[in-house]
């Protein structure tokens, strides 16, 4: 279950959120049927649609396959295309799963070389993951392991060792049937940054050992939560109402900041949904993250003094994943406060503490996970696709177009003679 805390908040505030709840419900209940308007992009609105049985255990035939046979699993994506998997393979990946290699999302020498040492002496498989296979970063780097797999493994047995998502019709599927990849649906229907519960996500998760029928549990109960909560009960609407009313007080940037290093990726995940999404026609909060306790030493001071533009939203697990001790010690180190604690206990502490001091200058509410599991993570994934919608929608912006982020494109082919 995931539970929604606000901290500090006002009666004033409680009353301006109710109004903004009150004004929007229709915007709610489209949200909960679908709209004929956004039909090409609302795919991931019913997770049946992608992740049902059948579609769930043929990527588990796949996965095991490539579990059995292989030393590292090279996952070729950018944005969209790998943060969703990137944050759970991450935050849960098992120990005896092949080696996770991200490729596919820089242009850097330096990095691309590094990652082709890294699988040097390994059995290795490739997943290009690309809806627009237009898209400079995965596509070269494609090509560059698609070289050095069949320079360590020959055409045909590299052939079986390579997996392509892509969309049906695509340059991408044209390529996987003139040389035998096996060719994976990315669906037309679902924008990358929606796709968790689908191909993109589903297969590198199996691959890595998370149990994807967990996670798609928890998007589809979340998915029953949000459609039958009524507007005045309705955590993702809640959410959405909050946005929007901090946007309307001025604040122009929200961070989502956790004290477990298990969300690091997520936050990526997390900034590219709401950032293009919301991002357009001169509207949106700008996402960032806060990665505490580190950066309690850095970014903490602006948080409590610097110019009040920001919000505050923590995650934070119920139930304890792991414990260490700290043991008195003879030496005088000025730290034996410490003896005997936990130091899940300890972080907790620092976390209340953070709380307490940040809410007496912005607004901070919390969501509160039971645990940090594939379940919970699919909870994640669902709630924020489905808040993100409505927070765009009460904004007034498109939720599912990125106009912006074709912008550069244009100059950089331009630039290399495409």
């Amino acid at each position: 279950m995931l539970n929604l805390i606000i901290h500090n908040q006002s009666e004033d505030q409680k009353k301006a959120v109710d109004v903004i709840a009150s004004e929007n419900i229709r915007i709610l209940e489209e949200a909960k049927a679908g709209e004929t308007c956004y039909a090409d992009s609302q795919g991931w609105l019913d997770t049946e649609e992608w992740a049902g049985e059948e579609n769930i255990k043929r990527l588990e035939e796949i996965a095991k396959e490539i579990r059995e046979n292989a030393d590292a699993f090279v996952l070729i994506g950018v944005g969209g295309s790998n943060n969703a998997a990137r944050s759970v393979i991450e935050a849960l990946k098992k120990d005896d799963a092949p080696e996770i290699i991200y490729a596919g999302n820089t242009l850097s020498p330096y990095a691309l070389n590094q990652m082709l040492k890294r699988l040097k002496g390994k059995s290795v498989y490739i997943d290009c993951i690309a809806k627009n296979f237009e898209t400079l970063e995965p596509g070269s780097s494609f090509r560059i392991l698609r070289e050095y797999m069949e320079s360590e493994y020959g055409k045909e047995e590299s052939a079986k060792r390579t997996i392509a998502v892509g969309t049906t019709g695509s340059s991408l599927e044209k390529l996987c049937e003139k040389y035998g990849y096996t060719f994976l649906e990315f669906p037309l229907n679902v924008g990358g940054r929606y796709t968790a519960m689908t191909n993109v996500g589903l297969l590198p998760m199996a691959v890595a050992g998370i149990d994807i029928r967990e996670l798609v549990k928890g998007a589809r109960d979340m998915q029953i939560r949000v459609h039958e909560e009524s507007a005045e009960k309705n955590i993702a609407y809640q959410y959405a109402c909050l946005r929007n009313l901090y946007y309307k007080e001025g604040y122009r940037v929200e961070m989502l900041s956790s004290f477990e290093p298990q969300f690091r990726f997520f936050y990526k995940w997390w900034i590219q949904l709401l950032a293009e999404s919301e991002g357009k026609d001169n509207k949106g909060v700008f996402p960032v993250a806060g990665e505490f306790s580190e950066e309690l030493h850095s970014v903490g001071q602006f948080i409590q003094d610097g110019s009040p533009i920001m919000f505050e939203t923590f995650l934070d697990v119920k139930k304890q994943n792991a414990s260490l001790i700290v043991e008195p010690d003879e030496k005088e180190d000025y730290f034996d406060y410490l003896d005997g604690k936990d130091f899940w206990e300890i972080n907790k502490a620092a976390y209340h503490a953070t709380v307490t001091a940040h809410s007496k200058k912005l607004p901070c509410m919390t969501f509160e996970l039971d645990e940090l599991d594939a379940y919970h993570f699919g909870q994640l994934f669902y709630f924020f696709q489905f808040a993100c919608y409505l927070s765009c929608k009460i904004m007034g912006v498109n939720p599912f177009d990125q106009p912006g982020v074709e912008a550069y494109k244009k100059w950089m082919f331009e630039a290399l003679g495409k």
